[in-house]
């Protein structure tokens, strides 16, 4: 019970070290440069074709869903409508 306490501990030790175990190259200063030139492409699409992707998703989901919205609201105020224009029955 003992060993395998002191082995949970070792293992906690290992995964949880601030230590860098890998060396990776700095990339601040290429995006720096990349992000920072005149070049008439709008900032939202610098990253390339992963920046493009992410920015027509986000507006057609934001288009479909205004879509979406008015069809839904239009269809609910037809329904209302409908169920306004006829009486109830009497019991």
């Amino acid at each position: 019970m003992l060993r395998n306490l002191l082995a949970l501990r070792q293992i906690g030790q290992r995964t949880i070290s601030t230590a860098s175990r890998r060396h990776f190259k700095n990339k601040v200063p290429e995006k720096q440069k990349l992000f920072q030139e005149d070049d008439e492409i709008p900032l939202y699409l610098k990253g390339g074709v992963a920046d493009a992707l992410l920015y027509r998703a986000t507006m057609i989901l934001t288009v479909g869903g205004k879509a979406f919205g008015m069809f839904e609201g239009t269809a609910y105020a037809i329904y209302e409508l409908a169920v306004a224009s006829f009486p109830k029955k009497q019991e």
